[in-house]
């Protein structure tokens, strides 16, 4: 779609001509991708050195829950850096690795005693395909190297995080250098292929992963890895209880390990800390959570599992692998800050509420807007899709790119807006709405009124560029 002209930070997209450079000079030059330089934040607002304020609708990458410039937070930081920065975890122990690892591992509950601190999302993944395949070898189970994830989803940015993930150009990129993961198709919810229902979709998963476990033999497949509620790679797509007791039974029918990755959806973003606490009946042998544990104050990531694994894996050889930031005093005090932060507030229980009120207003827009064709997600972790036809869900055709014009319009519109084309826009186009959990039921409505405003200004320009919406 055009985008000459159109929006304040335009002249920030050119290409950076003197040393060194922001981080994005690493990135592809998008036309249409301007990119505001931020200054200051407070709530759920960032103030733009212009002075300009605009609402963080998406919490960056889905990061920021607590908002920015939580005092609570804030001044964990300040006292941590004050008694103790760092202290590595191969030749020490802190208060703080301990204290959190017991808050945390009560806030998940039974079968999550044992807490892995990493730096990050991508680490823990890594910590839980490391952890799951060293506990197989120590079981005589060496056979078990195979990974098993949905087709598209987003599990990290190592290499082997990348291989885990379903978006085919990174692994066409990539993919001779480290194995793949076994794809199977991820039961979307909007778009379902060849007219199935939603639970023939999800039985079409099921077979796959049944048909190729036969292929395999189950005794090579290390475990699954699974999104309860998707990011941006599927859209807030959620997984039915439904889906996921018949992936829990083959899991266990073969000693299969189920791993929920929640790096998103996790720390009570969807209204209870984990997702999987509404699965009690398909409740995941690891979880992975990061992201909302450091509220975007510090690189933070998690490995839950259970004592009945860890501790007779460190009785032997022991989980040996890490990182320097491992467990981390710094971050560790700032993960303390935040879990309390989520339980004195009740922000689980406002993610619910005001997600509520937001999804609703989201659908309000649908019902006006035939460009928007579906809204998706729980809690707070919502996600809009964008249509060319509601009626037939007929995307933007591939030259376009309409994820590009709505983050521009909406930083019209004082909104920044987290969003990218996952996969081409093969499944489809769409942008997360996801603030932080602090937000109150008044700033949604705002939110709502400025994205209302957006979407009228895309498809204003969808229709001046000749492209066929209904």
């Amino acid at each position: 779609m055009s985008s000459a002209g159109h929006n304040r930070y335009e002249t920030n997209a050119v290409d950076w001509s003197g040393v060194g450079g922001p981080q994005d000079v690493f990135s592809a030059r998008q036309p249409g991708w301007p990119l505001p330089r931020i200054v200051r934040g407070e709530g759920i607002y960032l103030w733009d050195d212009g002075g300009n304020r605009l609402i963080d609708v998406s919490s960056g990458p889905v990061a920021s829950n607590l908002g920015h410039n939580n005092r609570r937070v804030v001044d964990a930081v300040r006292r941590q850096v004050e008694r103790l920065s760092f202290s590595y975890t191969r030749v020490s122990r802190t208060n703080e690795n301990i204290a959190l690892a017991e808050r945390i591992a009560r806030f998940a509950g039974n079968g999550y005693e044992r807490a892995y601190f990493v730096s990050g999302g991508s680490e823990a993944i890594e910590a839980a395909i490391m952890f799951a395949r060293q506990r197989a070898w120590e079981l005589g189970e060496r056979e078990r190297t195979r990974l098993f994830s949905l087709m598209p989803s987003y599990h990290g940015g190592t290499v082997s995080a990348t291989m885990l993930s379903g978006d085919e150009g990174p692994l066409e990129m990539f993919g001779t250098m480290s194995p793949p993961s076994e794809k199977i198709p991820a039961p979307l919810t909007y778009r379902p292929p060849d007219g199935l229902t939603q639970e023939e979709n999800e039985d079409r998963s099921i077979a796959a992963f049944e048909e190729r476990l036969a292929q395999l033999g189950p005794h090579t497949v290390l475990a699954i890895f699974l999104e309860p509620v998707g990011g941006l790679a599927t859209g807030c797509n959620v997984l039915s209880g439904r889906y996921l007791r018949r992936i829990r039974e083959i899991c266990d029918r073969h000693g299969i390990l189920m791993v929920f990755d929640e790096v998103m959806s996790g720390a009570g973003r969807t209204g209870r800390f984990l997702t999987a606490h509404y699965h009690r009946h398909a409740m995941p042998d690891l979880v992975v959570l990061a992201k909302g544990i450091g509220a975007g104050y510090v690189p933070f990531g998690v490995m839950l599992a259970p004592a009945a694994m860890v501790d007779p894996l460190s009785r032997g050889s022991g989980f040996n692998f890490g990182h320097t930031g491992n467990a981390n005093p710094l971050a560790c005090a700032v993960g303390l800050a935040v879990l309390e932060e989520i339980e004195e507030r009740g922000l689980m229980e406002n993610a619910s509420r005001v997600g509520a009120r937001l999804a609703d207003g989201l659908r309000g827009l649908k019902r006006q807007l035939p460009v928007i064709g579906d809204v998706r997600g729980m809690g707070l972790l919502l996600a809009v899709e964008v249509v060319a036809d509601p009626v037939t869900k007929r995307p933007f055709p591939p030259a376009s790119n309409p994820v590009a014009a709505l983050r521009r319009h909406g930083l019209d519109n004082g909104l920044t807006i987290y969003a990218r084309r996952v996969n081409a826009g093969r499944n489809g186009d769409w942008i997360m709405t996801s603030p932080p959990l602090i937000t109150t039921e008044a700033e949604a409505d705002e939110i709502v009124e400025r994205l209302g405003a957006t979407f009228r200004a895309f498809a204003d320009e969808a229709v001046r560029d000749g492209y066929e919406v209904a």
